[in-house]
């Protein structure tokens, strides 16, 4: 029973990004604090499915693959979602996007030649100050600038460890 928890509780953040978007979409402009509980709720729950999967010593390979790609599509929804809303400058969503997209297809091209890449601390650290900064920028009124000083923190960690992603693929490959 146990076993299922973590791989339940990913599977419960992929259900919540169409709720996020409805409730994000139907509080209209300025604070969204439905859509911020949804998306602080996802992050949560990140934390928690890789916390018990590794403290329960129940890693699996399904998790290993829909644990990031189930925060990358929240993370990007919201960005485009507040891109689209005036609240994030375009460059931050496409930033996001283009980084979520090599990521996706940079594993769909590497999985099938065994070449496995591990999630970092960078990229935890990352992951955690983007959906704060995120959940900041949802339930604060429009113009409000201090939670895009966190947000682009957190774009440049995500470079960063997109880069140390990319670094650790070639040389795997080079191997």
């Amino acid at each position: 029973m146990t076993r299922q928890i973590p791989n339940a509780l990913t599977i419960v953040r992929f259900a919540a990004v169409p709720a996020f978007a409805v409730a994000f979409i139907a509080a209209g402009s300025g604070a969204a604090w439905g859509a911020g509980f949804l998306f602080g709720g996802a992050a949560i729950t990140d934390q928690l499915d890789g916390w018990l999967a590794r403290r329960w010593h129940v890693e699996s390979q399904f998790g290993r693959i829909a644990d990031p790609l189930a925060d990358r599509l929240m993370i990007s929804v919201a960005a485009v979602l507040l891109w689209h809303e005036g609240r994030l400058p375009w460059p931050a969503a496409l930033i996001l996007l283009s980084r979520d997209l090599t990521l996706v297809i940079g594993y769909r091209l590497l999985a099938p030649r065994g070449v496995t890449v591990d999630v970092t601390r960078l990229g935890k650290v990352a992951t955690w100050v983007l959906y704060l900064s995120i959940s900041m920028v949802i339930v604060t009124d429009e113009g409000t600038r201090w939670p895009l000083w966190i947000f682009w923190a957190g774009v440049a960690l995500a470079l960063a460890a997109a880069a140390q992603y990319v670094a650790r693929a070639r040389r795997t490959i080079a191997v």
